[in-house]
C-alpha cells in the first residue's frame, strides 16, 4: 500500500478553497454563467460543433474578431477567454458566457449585451441562433454530437441517470453566484438558497416542449437532473440548521470520483473510489493533490455548490430582461439581513422532505404544485416582495429587474406556462411559431 503519510494535501489545504472567499459586504458582488442553445434557424435542428458552418467556426470567427484567447483541448476549440470573461462550450455545443463578477446588475446586462451582439451577429451569418430556452426543442441527445472535449467523453461514459445524456447534450441553464463575508454567512446564506432552490425552478420553468412534443413537463431540463446521478446531483446534506464547510467537504469527499489528471492527460476511475479514499490509498502509486480535489469538488453538481462563492445552478435558461430577474431575487435577499431573516421566517416551517418532494414534482406541475396548505405560486409571490422590499431600500435601481418576473406571477404563471398556452392554441403545435417567439 502506498504511504501517503507525507501527502502535502491536508484538511487545512482544502479548507482554504472556501475561506479566501470571504469578502468585505462593502465589496460584495454578483456573478452570472448564462447558457444557450445554437440551433439552425431554418431546420431548428441542434448546431454541431463540425464543419464549415459548425460552433468551432463561429467561435474562432469571434476570437479573431474581437481579440480573445482560444481554449483548446487537444487542439480543438473548447472555449474563449478575454482577462476573467469566457465563452465556453456545454457537451452538446451550448454556448456559456461566464464574465467577471459585478457589483451590480446593471454592469453585468452591459457586458452581456455586448458580447451577444456580437455573438450573435456571427451566428447569424451560418444561419443559427441562440435560443433562450431550458432543452433542445427538436434535436435530441441522440442525434447532438459531443463536442470534443475529454472530459465530457469520459462523463457521458460515467453518469449512470437514464437522462443523464440529455443534461448533457440538450439542456441549458442559468446560474447566479453570490459572496459571502464568513463561514457562518456562507452557510446561512448556502442553507436558504437550497431553500429557495425548488421555487426559482418553478417561476422560471421554460423547456416545455422537446424532440417537437409537449412532455408534459414545465421543465424538462430539472427533470433531466433529477435523472443524472444521485451521488453528485441534488441537495447537499439535508438542509440541516448545522453545516460548515468541513460537512460540504465530507460530502465532497464521498463521493465516487470520475477521474484525474496527470500531466494534461485523464485517468478514469470510474467510480471505483471514493476521494476519502483516495486520500488515504491513493491511486495506482499517484499521490493526492489539491488540484484533484478542485476537480472532484467541480464534478459534483448539487442544486447549490459552494466555492470561494456560492453558486446556484438551478434555473432553465430564460431570455429579455427575464434572466436578470433571477440575479435580483438573489441580489435582493442575500444582500440584506433582514431580507434574508423574512425569506428563514417564510421557509421555518418546511422541513427537508418537503423541499426534497418539491425538487421531484415542480418539474411537473411548476407553480401550481401544493406544498402544505399553500401553492408553489403562494411562496414565489411572497419571495418576490421580500427581494423587491429590500432592492428598494439599495436605492441602486436594480429593483427594475424584478419586474419581467413579477408580471409572470401576477398572472400566476411561468414562461413555460404560456408556452404550454400557445403551443396548444394559437401556434397549433408549430415549433417554428414557439421557435420565433422565443427570439422576439
Amino acid at each position: 500500500m502506498l504511504n501517503l503519510r507525507s501527502n502535502t494535501l491536508n484538511r487545512s489545504e482544502i479548507l482554504n478553497l472556501y475561506t479566501k472567499g470571504y469578502t468585505n459586504p462593502q465589496e460584495f458582488k454578483i456573478g452570472l454563467e448564462y447558457e444557450r442553445l445554437p440551433i439552425n434557424s431554418e431546420t431548428l435542428k441542434a448546431v454541431d460543433y463540425w464543419g464549415k458552418h459548425g460552433i468551432a467556426i463561429c467561435l474562432e470567427q469571434f476570437a479573431r474578431k474581437n481579440g480573445w484567447d482560444y481554449i483548446v483541448d487537444e487542439n480543438n476549440i473548447i472555449g474563449l477567454a478575454k482577462g476573467h470573461d469566457t465563452i465556453t462550450l456545454e457537451p452538446g455545443s451550448q454556448v456559456e458566457i461566464s464574465t467577471k463578477p459585478e457589483r451590480t446588475i446593471f454592469e453585468l446586462k452591459k457586458k452581456i449585451d455586448t458580447i451577444n451582439l456580437s455573438l450573435e451577429e456571427i451566428l447569424s451569418e451560418h444561419g443559427a441562433i441562440l435560443l433562450n430556452y431550458g432543452v433542445s426543442p427538436l434535436s435530441t441527445c441522440k442525434n447532438i454530437h459531443l463536442i470534443p472535449k475529454r472530459r465530457y467523453k469520459i462523463m457521458a461514459n460515467y453518469l449512470w441517470g437514464i437522462l443523464s445524456d440529455v443534461m448533457m447534450r440538450e439542456t441549458a441553464g442559468i446560474q447566479c453566484c453570490i459572496d459571502f463575508k464568513s463561514e457562518e454567512d456562507a452557510m446561512r446564506k448556502f442553507k436558504l438558497a437550497n431553500k429557495l432552490s425548488p421555487f426559482m425552478t418553478a417561476m422560471f420553468s421554460n423547456s416545455p416542449i422537446r424532440g417537437g412534443v409537449d412532455t408534459g413537463y414545465k421543465s424538462f431540463r430539472a427533470l433531466s437532473w433529477l435523472n443524472t446521478d444521485n451521488d453528485r446531483c441534488g441537495f447537499v446534506g439535508k438542509i440541516s440548521e448545522e453545516f460548515s464547510f468541513d460537512d460540504y467537504i465530507d460530502c465532497v469527499l464521498k463521493t465516487p470520483m470520475i477521474f484525474i489528471q496527470r500531466n494534461g492527460q485523464p485517468i478514469t476511475l470510474n467510480g471505483d473510489i471514493t476521494f476519502e479514499e483516495y486520500l488515504k490509498e491513493g491511486y495506482g502509486g499517484i499521490i493526492p493533490s489539491l488540484s484533484d480535489y478542485e476537480l472532484q469538488a467541480n464534478l459534483c453538481f448539487p442544486e447549490v455548490r459552494l466555492r470561494n462563492f456560492i453558486e446556484i445552478r438551478n434555473h432553465d435558461c430564460v431570455g429579455g430582461d427575464l434572466k436578470y430577474s433571477i440575479l435580483a431575487i438573489y441580489k435582493g435577499i442575500f444582500y440584506d439581513n433582514n431580507a434574508m431573516s423574512e425569506a428563514e421566517e417564510l421557509l421555518k416551517h418546511l422541513q427537508y422532505k418537503d423541499y426534497s418532494q418539491l425538487r421531484y414534482d415542480i418539474p411537473r406541475y411548476g407553480l401550481k404544485t401544493e406544498i402544505k396548505n399553500s401553492t408553489v405560486l403562494d411562496y414565489a409571490k411572497a419571495i418576490i416582495e421580500i427581494s423587491e422590499k429590500s432592492l428598494k431600500n439599495m436605492q441602486t435601481g436594480e429593483s427594475l429587474f424584478i419586474m419581467p418576473v413579477k408580471d409572470y406571477i401576477a398572472k400566476g404563471i411561468s414562461p413555460a406556462d404560456e408556452i404550454i398556452k400557445k403551443w396548444n392554441g394559437s401556434w397549433n403545435k408549430n415549433l417554428k411559431k414557439m421557435i420565433n417567439y422565443l427570439t422576439q
